[in-house]
């Protein structure tokens, strides 16, 4: 496998992402629910996964850029995770890194507002790198996660992929079904790292997401 600059294939390609495939993902969305959150613990466990569409490829924030918190959110937290490079027949051809910009307070309040708490200006970002790879299954690597605030630490954690509970020719499958993509398609595939209740984003804070076996995703953070 060779590692090379991450570039969108084509600027219609489609982001897509699957959600709650990490069991400490499970356990967030239940946190934040005001319902309790069944319907998280429910899809963890079915089988049809949970995939919604995320951003457009002109869309997305390369390495080096702002990705965005909504100014209607007082929660705003960033979502690291291996990124699956798909072409247009669904055959993998790389991994990268990439952030899913997330509004818990309004996927909280009501699962039917998860477009809103996921969908809108620099919420995805993507890159630097490509692993370059046709594998169909995850590479064996950790996930590392920091936030940074006027140079300080606020917080630092990391998961491995061994912990992802869905499978690429799992979600390839439910994301072909019924659904064609003549650029490609870039597939999030959950998260397994959150920050603490407490903790939101602020503008001007620095998100830094490392994968091991691909190379390093620093974005900044600006109100959008």
């Amino acid at each position: 496998m060779t590692i090379v600059p991450f570039t969108l294939p084509d600027e219609r390609i489609e982001v897509w992402a699957a959600g709650v495939t990490y069991e400490r993902s499970r356990a967030a969305r239940q946190e934040e629910a005001v319902d309790g959150g069944d319907v998280y613990a429910r899809v963890y466990n079915a089988e049809r996964p949970e995939l919604f569409f995320k951003a457009h490829g002109y869309e997305v924030v390369p390495h080096g850029g702002e990705v965005g918190i909504r100014r209607d959110s007082q929660w705003n937290v960033p979502e690291p995770e291996l990124a699956v490079v798909f072409d247009a027949k669904l055959r993998v051809i790389g991994f990268t890194i990439g952030n899913d910009m997330s509004s818990r307070d309004i996927e909280g309040e009501n699962p039917l507002y998860l477009p809103q708490a996921k969908v809108y200006t620099a919420s995805c970002a993507l890159g630097p790198n490509l692993l370059e790879s046709n594998a169909t299954e995850f590479p064996d690597t950790s996930i590392h996660l920091k936030i940074e605030r006027n140079g300080a630490t606020l917080f630092e954690d990391n998961t491995h992929t061994s912990r992802l509970r869905r499978s690429i020719p799992e979600l390839a499958d439910y994301l072909g079904r019924c659904k064609t993509f003549p650029y490609g398609v870039i597939l999030l595939t959950g998260t397994g790292i959150v920050p603490p209740a407490e903790f939101s984003l602020l503008e001007g804070d620095s998100v830094t997401i490392t994968i091991d076996a691909i190379g390093t995703l620093k974005n900044t953070v600006r109100v959008v």
